[in-house]
């Protein structure tokens, strides 16, 4: 697809006619119309539990069933994939091209069969991304080579031996890589990096306040198992240079009330 097929599709989304009209209707700078959809994207559409626009159901294992059974007698888990992030994808394909956005599509796929307690195969993969296995098997390669962990039912056991490239991400941030670096290296879009860094510091903020790992995840509506990745590199980075970093972000959120301790 060439770049000014990309550009057609950008502009006949839905999030692009609402920046229009902010900008025409209601006379919004360019800057301030784009901070008004992320925020109302994330008001109304980031907890939904309804299919949207590029997400599909599908059937997957669940996290917790045993290796060794047959598919029929294997417990099974109903998730959302989100196959299409709209513009976050766009803006990987437009910077990198197909290869990068699959490999970040499968990512996102393993992080979501996660959050939701199933786990899926390489085949999984490959059918929702419409790619053989071998290329699904290439990709997540790759993948690993850059010291990613891909949680794929097959890899779960193992999973403790690297970070997910969210806790990458994070981590690179943390320690003072700015968001076009870190957009360079791991070839996420610059929403997805924001998104992953403010739920850092959100589980940061309450892990100071003395919530557990579960009341943060319950808090906050993420996965246990996230929160517990994004402590980890908290503890593994507990450096003056790095908590200061850290705690400029969280001042940020005095403006936001702040959840209270027993509150839950």
């Amino acid at each position: 697809m060439n770049e000014q097929a990309i550009e057609r599709l950008k502009v006949k989304t839905p999030e692009q006619h609402f920046l229009r009209v902010l900008e025409d209707d209601f006379h919004q700078p360019p800057r301030v119309a784009r901070v008004l959809l992320e925020e109302a994207q994330a008001c109304l559409l980031g907890r939904t539990t309804t299919i949207r626009p590029g997400q599909t159901r599908v059937l997957l294992t669940s996290l917790n069933a045993g290796h060794g059974r047959a598919l029929r007698e294997t417990a099974s888990k109903d998730v959302i994939w989100t196959l299409d992030a709209g513009q976050e994808d766009r803006q990987v394909l437009q910077e990198h091209g197909p290869v990068e956005l699959r490999r970040i599509r499968i990512q996102r796929l393993l992080d979501e069969a996660l959050a939701q307690g199933a786990a899926a195969t390489q085949e999984d993969l490959a059918q929702a991304l419409h790619v053989s296995v071998r290329t699904i098997k290439r990709d997540c390669k790759e993948l690993q080579a850059q010291g990613i962990c891909l949680p794929t039912r097959g890899q779960l056991k193992g999973i403790g031996r690297g970070q997910t490239h969210k806790a990458q991400i994070v981590s690179r941030w943390l320690r003072g890589e700015t968001y076009d670096q870190i957009m360079l290296y791991t070839r996420h879009s610059l929403p997805s990096i924001k998104r992953y860094v403010q739920s850092f510091v959100r589980i940061a903020d309450l892990h100071r306040q003395g919530f557990s790992e579960s009341e943060i995840s319950q808090l906050l509506e993420l996965s246990a198992y996230l929160v517990r990745e994004y402590l980890t590199v908290y503890r593994e980075n507990d450096l003056i240079e790095y908590q200061e970093r850290l705690t400029e972000q969280i001042e940020r959120l005095s403006k936001v009330p702040r959840a209270k301790k027993g509150a839950l």
